[in-house]
C-alpha cells in the first residue's frame, strides 16, 4: 500500500503551496487523464478547485490541473505540498511523499506500466526514495 489517500480541500489559512512537481503532458497515455479525472471527479469540478491527497508523511498535496485549449482535459498536473507559510520545505520528506504519489498514480492507472517497473526504474536511475 503506498499510503496516499484522497481527502477534501484543507483549511488553507497560515499555508503556502510550494511546487515540488510539474507533468504538463500527462496524456501520452489516456489512461493517465482517466486516473486522475476518474479519482478527482474532474469531468463534473473541471478547473474549479484542486485535487488534494496526503503522503505517507502526513503532509497534504495540492494537485492542480492544467486545461489547455483544443487538448483533452486535464492536460497537465502541477504538484504543490501544503506546508506552513514560513516554514522551509524538507526536501528529503518531499521526495519520499513525490515517490509515494508516483507508485499511487502507477497502481491507479494500471496497463503495461506498473509499480515494479517504476520502482525498477528508480533504482537504475538512483532515486533516494526508491533505494
Amino acid at each position: 500500500m503506498t499510503a496516499v489517500t484522497v481527502v477534501p480541500p484543507p483549511q488553507l489559512d497560515g499555508l503556502r503551496r510550494a511546487l515540488v512537481l510539474v507533468e504538463d503532458r500527462i496524456g501520452h497515455y489516456p489512461e493517465f487523464r482517466r486516473f486522475f479525472a476518474d479519482t478527482f471527479d474532474l469531468d463534473r469540478r473541471g478547473l474549479r478547485e484542486p485535487g488534494h491527497v496526503t503522503a505517507p508523511s502526513g503532509n497534504c498535496y495540492a494537485l492542480v490541473f492544467i486545461g489547455r485549449s483544443g487538448e483533452a482535459f486535464p492536460a497537465g498536473v502541477e504538484i504543490h505540498a501544503l506546508v506552513p507559510a514560513l516554514e522551509p520545505l524538507d526536501e528529503s520528506i518531499v521526495d519520499r511523499d513525490l515517490w509515494a504519489i508516483l507508485r499511487w498514480m502507477i497502481a491507479g492507472v494500471g496497463g503495461d506500466w506498473t509499480v515494479h517497473d517504476l520502482e525498477a526504474t528508480g533504482r537504475l536511475y538512483r532515486i533516494p526514495a526508491a533505494l
